[in-house]
Order: C-alpha cells, then structure tokens, then sequence
C-alpha cells in the first residue's frame, strides 16, 4: 500500500481531484440539468470513524463546492444489526463537522418501490425464488477461476416465483429457508454478478417499520435504487465497491430507471490505526477501550471527546486528497493540522503535572499578588487574565536537575531561571527525603526582575511554567498516546493476535495541579498547557473534580522515537 502525506502541485497548490473532474465536465455538458446532488449513505450500525469523516467531508464539500446539495440517507437494511441510537449518533457527528443536510431518507422509506421493482424482475424472468441452503449457494457459486453452477431452482416459472416471493414477504417461511436471487450468469468473471441475492428473510423488529416486513433487501439491490429514486448526480464510494459497480448498472438497465452513477474513491487508511468495524468491537468489548467514544479510539465521538476540532478534520480530510489507489496516511499529518488549529483557538493556561514545591524564601510571606498573562499570542482579542502569585509555587519536576549536563537551561542548584510572566528566581538549597528524593527547592527571587526585566540587565535562557501552590487545583490528567505500537497495526505474522501491538502506554492518568483561572472550565473546552501540549475538558470532568485529556503534545514525538530507531 502506498504511503503518502498529501496531494499538491509542485507550487504547493492544491490540485483538484479526479471526481472534480468529473463533475466540472457534467455541469459543462449539461448531465442531469447541471445538477448536482451527491448522498452520505451510512448504515445505523455502528458509530462513525475518521475514514467516515473524510467520506463526508468529500459528499458534503463537492455539493457544497458546486451549489449542489447532499442527502443523509441512512442503509437500514438488516435489523439485526441497526438501532436508533447509532441514527442519532451519526446525525450528531455530521452537524459536529459542519454539515446539514438537504434531505433525511432512509432505505426504509423506499420498501415498497424496492419489493415493487423486485417483481418487475420477475415477471422479466431476471430474478427467481432459491430454495438452497446458504452453505449450497456458496458452493455452487465457483470459484474465480471456475464457473458457478445453475441452482436446480433457477427456471422456476414467473407465476411460482411470484406465489413464492409474495408468500416471503407474507411470513410463511422461516429464516434462511428461501432468497430471491437474480439471474444473470454463474459463469461471470465478476462473482458478483453469479445469480447474486436480492432478498433473505429475517424475522426481527425493525427500528423505523416494526414488524411490518419479514424480507429485506441486501445491500446492493437497496443502494443504487435509492439512488435512483432521490436523483442522486454522483454516487461516490470508496475503492472497495467497484466490483459493485456493474451490478449497480445492471438493476438500473434492467429496471429502466433514473440512471445514477457510482464512482470510487480509495478509502482513507492511517497509520496506528485500525478502521474495520469488527476490529473496532472487539476492543470495546474486551475492555482494551472504555467505550466507542474513549479518546484513544479513531471514532468521531472518540476524537471529539478528545480534544480534536471539526475545523483541523475538515481541513486534514481536504489536504489528503481524493485518490484512485489506496494509501496509507501518516498519522502525524492529522496531528499537524489539528496542532495547527488549536494554536490559533486555544486559550493558554499553566498546569503542572509532577509537581515540586518551589519556596522563594525572600518573598514575604503574607503577600499575594496578580501576574498578567496573555491568554493567546496568536488572537489579539482573547486578552489576558490574571495569576495570582506568591512565596510558593509547584514547577515540573523535569525542570529541576541537581546535577545537569550541558544545555540543560532550568533550574540547578546556583542557577537562575525565569518563571513564565513573572520573575528571575535562583535555586540555593535542595531539600530531600529519607530515600533521597527531592520534594523542595529553596530559592530567591529578584524583585526587580519583573516583566522580562532583571536588576542589573542579566539574561537567562530558562523559561519555565508554574502554578501558585496556594491558589492550585488539583485535577486528574489522562494523558493519551497513540493505541497502537505498529505502524500498522494489521500487518502482524499469520498467526499472530492484531492485538498484541496494542500500546500498553498508551493511557497514563496522574493528578497534577492547573492555574485557577481553570475552576470553571466547561467539558470539551480546549487548552494550551504552555510548553506541555494541548488540552480539553472530559465529559467527566466536574467543577469540584477536573478532568483532561491530553488531545496532543505541542510537537511529534513520534517522529523524534521513528528517526532513533
């Protein structure tokens, strides 16, 4: 598989993509009136993933792009496997990217039209009622070096066909006992086109028609047919469904109706990631997660809950491109784009997360007062606020090295840093205890040293971050890393569990202490922790107990481990 970062010309200009192409020609020659009305057909079975977000993105943005418009048309085809609850999800994570809809539809609504064309076919002797089992109908169905063979109940006359189908859909048959098939050829080089299933029974309560349907459509007798029915200009799926294409033209020929086309685009593949639906399970239901929406997961409610923006998916899903052949995207791209939007957004504040106590013991005691910080040097308009600061402080323990080697520029016992808005302190006395473990600095402060300023003109290198230790809050901090070790995660030796490259570091929580001007922050607000990386507020976060999660560290430390190796 083809690895790849993004698709530009050699000016770094956006080139436009292959579907554009195609579109710009139809509106050109004047293909369905210059319209164009493009479809996001998910199937309400499970919640949407980042490969989603770029299909929507592609659907939602070229009806955009062209004053066209987009249906949301829900595959609800096997009730088995559906639920109103992944409908609302899916609804939520479209208008979360940005996106309306110009109509709601489901493959519900279209039944009767779909049972209706089925008897068409039919009564053309282009469909027929099987009687196999499904065991048989695999074996009879060839290999793709052998043709098929002809199921013994493939010339049933039109009027047996028609007693049976409508004796399916009136329940007088069991599960799995019959499907109605349409007959085309069992030696097609296309195994899809082997005399493929149209309909299966499947007695169970459908969300939206209750019981009012025992026979459903599969996928490919339900798909171009809706398109059909809503006009739809440009059917775009991904690359996998181009041997579907043929059998989508089939129905349309054969049904003599408005003639939609499929194109195909390669779906969106990242690395440390897995995309399959089933993969996505099993680590929800052996507790590898905590749930679909665990920030670690590449589902849209995952990475929302993380801390990811719709501005950073959206312009990450526009710089991929849209591509023939599949590739594999770099993970760090997506960071990119995401860093690259919360650095314009996100509002700074100061936390520590292994804290050490700093006592500044030429500072009185009893006295208090506000440090000025900018809120966003990237937005004029964010403003400032105020830090309260006094005789004692939390810094990161990293900060502080008894003993450091070269171009190490924090603090170290007789040298000076600065602390970030305020002023010049000096280590002079380390505290430790029984084991020999650090837990305080004594230090001075220059009182004239206020506002980048020093008594006598000196300079320091050292800039770092801290917290008043009077005025801190506690917080938990759920520090998140990437979910898989491999680069890909699905190329493990046969034999071998794809689950053994799971990260184990890949949550850490700890307890560390934010600014005040934090106590009120509201879930999914977004963060700078200066010089520690970008943060948000946790659903579970409450005003007496917060909670962050990491969404990313201010600069790829994967690439740094990568270039080591």
């Amino acid at each position: 598989m083809e690895k790849k970062s993004m698709k530009t010309s050699e000016a770094g200009e956006k080139t436009r993509n292959f579907i554009e192409e195609i579109i710009e020609r139809d509106i050109e020659s004047g293909k369905h009136g210059g319209r164009v009305l493009t479809r996001f057909p998910p199937e309400p079975n499970g919640y949407l993933h980042i490969g989603h977000a770029k299909s929507i993105c592609l659907n939602f943005g070229l009806a955009q792009k062209y004053g066209g418009k987009t249906n949301l048309r829900f595959d609800d085809t096997n009730p088995t496997k559906e639920d109103v609850e992944y409908v609302d999800s899916i609804k939520e994570d479209i208008k979360w990217l940005g996106f309306s809809w110009a109509n709601e539809f489901y493959a519900s609504d279209y039944f009767e039209q779909l049972y209706q064309w089925a008897l068409d076919l039919i009564n053309k002797e282009l469909a027929f009622v099987d009687d196999q089992t499904q065991e048989e109908i695999r074996l009879n169905r060839g290999t793709v070096t052998q043709p098929g063979k002809n199921s013994p109940f493939r010339d049933r006359s039109v009027e047996e066909n028609l007693d049976l189908f409508s004796r399916m859909r009136a329940g007088e048959f069991p599960d799995g006992s019959r499907v109605l098939r349409a007959k085309i050829d069992m030696a097609h080089p296309n195994m899809l086109m082997r005399d493929p299933i149209l309909y299966r029974i499947i007695h169970a309560h459908h969300h939206r028609t209750g019981d009012e349907w025992c026979i459903y459509p599969m996928y490919d007798f339900a798909h171009g047919q809706s398109d059909s029915i809503e006009r739809i200009t440009h059917s775009i799926c991904t690359l996998e469904f181009d041997v579907h294409r043929m059998l989508y033209d089939w129905f349309i020929e054969k049904l003599e109706i408005f003639p939609s086309h499929q194109y195909e685009f390669a779906r969106l593949n990242l690395t440390y990631t897995v995309m399959s639906k089933r993969k996505l399970l099993q680590l929800v239901q052996e507790n590898f997660v905590d749930g679909w929406d665990d920030p670690r997961m590449p589902t849209i409610c995952g990475l929302r809950r993380r801390g990811y923006t719709p501005e950073s998916i959206r312009t990450f899903a526009e710089r991929v491109g849209v591509a023939k052949r599949d590739n594999i995207i770099d993970l760090s791209l997506l960071e990119f784009y995401l860093r690259e939007d919360l650095n314009k957004r996100a509002e700074r504040r100061m936390a520590v997360l292994e804290p050490i106590k700093v006592i500044i013991t030429n500072y009185p005691e009893d006295k208090t007062e506000d440090i000025h910080a900018v809120n966003n040097p990237e937005d004029e308009a964010a403003g400032k606020r105020t830090i309260p600061f006094g005789r004692e402080v939390y810094i990161e323990r990293n900060d502080f090295m008894e003993e450091p080697p070269k171009k190490f520029f924090r603090l170290a016992p007789g040298r000076e840093v600065r602390l970030r808005y305020a002023y010049l302190i000096r280590c002079n006395e380390v505290i430790k205890d029984e084991n020999g473990e650090v837990v305080e600095l004594h230090c001075t402060y220059d009182p004239e040293s206020a506002g980048g300023k020093s008594s006598d003109g000196r300079r320091v290198k050292g800039v770092i971050h801290w917290v008043p230790v009077k005025h801190a809050i506690k917080a938990e901090v759920r520090l998140f890393d990437r979910l898989f070790q491999n680069e890909d995660p699905n190329d493990v030796p046969e034999g071998t569990d794809w689950k053994t490259g799971i990260n184990p570091d890949s949550l850490k929580v700890i307890e560390g202490f934010v600014e005040p001007s934090l106590a009120n922050a509201e879930p999914l607000q977004s963060f700078q922790f200066e010089r520690l990386g970008y943060f948000n507020v946790d659903y579970d976060s409450k005003p007496n107990k917060l909670v962050f999660n990491r969404t990313v560290t201010l600069r790829d430390s994967w690439a740094k481990i990568s270039t080591k190796k």
